[in-house]
């Protein structure tokens, strides 16, 4: 709550029960991964909601996202959340609306999508790359194509997860090797679960380009990479893709967040590796089948197209902190920790807005926010009264190593010619 509002008012609730339902889904993997190692195991909790924004010290900012990023805007009959958190992004602003931006580039995105059907502004916005979606009326109802596509009956409601079964797993290592292409966020909590559960994770990049999470705070990307392997490829040799290559055929589990064709464009095919047993995790912003598999996304912009925003009297506000990232990891974790502990090789598509639909669906529970004297806010529910605290940053840990530290010893223990 306390990251949701405007930034002079009283923190807001979320729509139905994102903390609850991630709480559920890390008992989930921490049971799995008991039943597979015999040995319990310690997760995090509920912060996670929250770390990103502790660390980087973060607020509510409503109508902009925690981050500043994020703004949902008017249209002429709705709401349309885009982002900007790429200079790519802003550069293009010009091309979206037709005429050179000489202003601020929210007051001219302001006034464009006014007079425009918020599913126009999308699809233009999403045309040149810029992520955006439409804010559905009802939390966690989605009536789009893509819906249709990846839910099937209507009214089935969103499907977080769709599993596809492959062949026998070829490898059943004790200490499954993971292997991690994603970046930013949900993918690499994901990855930090997993490797908590006793799994060696091996966190490949580009020199060309870096997980983007790098340039933030150090402290966040530390903690989601601590006590992993780091190793540096270039993708744009041969010799580059062909060791990727060998890595990803040693791998029990691979986890990667490309649009489909990019990963087919270096001669890597996720349908191939999952016929030959490998447990292949996929997280996408939409869902990598279907109208819009080539739709980018990130955490806030994906919430709001799932609906997980608050409604006010001046308009949808983001909830949280890029809700669509932590929710994601946290059920990609879950898919793959069930895999591990099965004897079949799977394709895990896990779709970020279908993730942030199912936690948004159902009102919050009924509540009252009130102001305390010393000026902090406190809830009152049926059956209890607690402050709104402001999300705290863990202690500093071990640190993430530097790209490429561990090539040398990774390449010669599993990619051996």
């Amino acid at each position: 709550m306390a990251l949701t509002g405007l930034p002079d008012g009283a923190p807001l609730a979320a729509p139905g029960t994102p903390a609850a339902i991630l709480r559920v889904a890390l008992d989930a993997v921490a049971a799995l991964s008991r039943a597979r190692t015999g040995k319990a195991v310690r997760l995090p909790g509920t912060e996670l909601l929250g770390e990103r924004a502790a660390i980087a010290g973060l607020s509510r900012r409503g109508p902009w996202s925690a981050g500043g990023a994020f703004r949902i805007l008017s249209a002429v009959d709705g709401w349309v959340g885009v982002s900007l958190s790429r200079e790519t992004d802003r550069d293009l602003v010009a091309a979206l609306v037709e005429h050179p931006v000489e202003t601020d580039v929210w007051e001219v995105l302001e006034r464009w999508s006014a007079d425009r059907r918020a599913v126009d502004v999308a699809e233009r916005a999403q045309l040149l790359g810029i992520p955006a979606a439409t804010v559905p009326v009802t939390p966690g109802s989605m009536p789009d194509e893509q819906a249709a596509h990846r839910c099937g009956t209507a009214g089935s409601g969103p499907r977080p997860v769709l599993i596809r079964g492959g062949g026998p797993r070829k490898h059943r290592r004790r200490r499954p090797l993971v292997v991690d292409l994603t970046s930013l966020w949900a993918g690499p909590l994901c990855a930090r679960l997993l490797g908590l559960t006793g799994a060696e994770i091996v966190k490949v990049e580009s020199p060309h380009r870096l997980d983007g999470a790098r340039f933030g705070p150090s402290a966040f990307y530390d903690r989601l990479h601590a006590g992993h392997a780091s190793v540096s490829l270039d993708l744009t040799s041969p010799a580059g893709v062909a060791t990727l290559r060998r890595l990803v055929e040693s791998a029990d589990v691979v986890l990667e967040a490309s649009r489909p064709r990019a990963l087919r464009h270096l001669g890597i095919d996720a349908e191939e590796a999952v016929a030959s047993g490998t447990v292949w995790t996929s997280i996408t912003a939409y869902g990598r089948t279907g109208p819009w598999a080539n739709r980018v996304g990130f955490g806030d912009d994906v919430a709001a197209g799932a609906g997980l925003v608050v409604r006010t009297e001046h308009g949808p506000l983001p909830c949280g902190d890029a809700l669509a990232d932590p929710l994601t990891g946290v059920h990609a974790a879950v898919s793959t920790a069930a895999a591990l502990a099965g004897e079949q090789g799977c394709l895990i598509d896990v779709s970020m807005r279908d993730v942030a639909a199912f936690a948004a669906r159902g009102p919050a529970e009924p509540h009252a926010v009130r102001r305390a004297p010393d000026g902090g806010w406190w809830v009152g529910t049926e059956h209890e009264v607690f402050p709104v605290r402001a999300p705290r940053a863990p202690r500093p840990g071990q640190r993430a190593p530097e790209s490429g530290a561990d090539t040398a010893r990774v390449l010669t223990r599993w990619c051996r010619p």
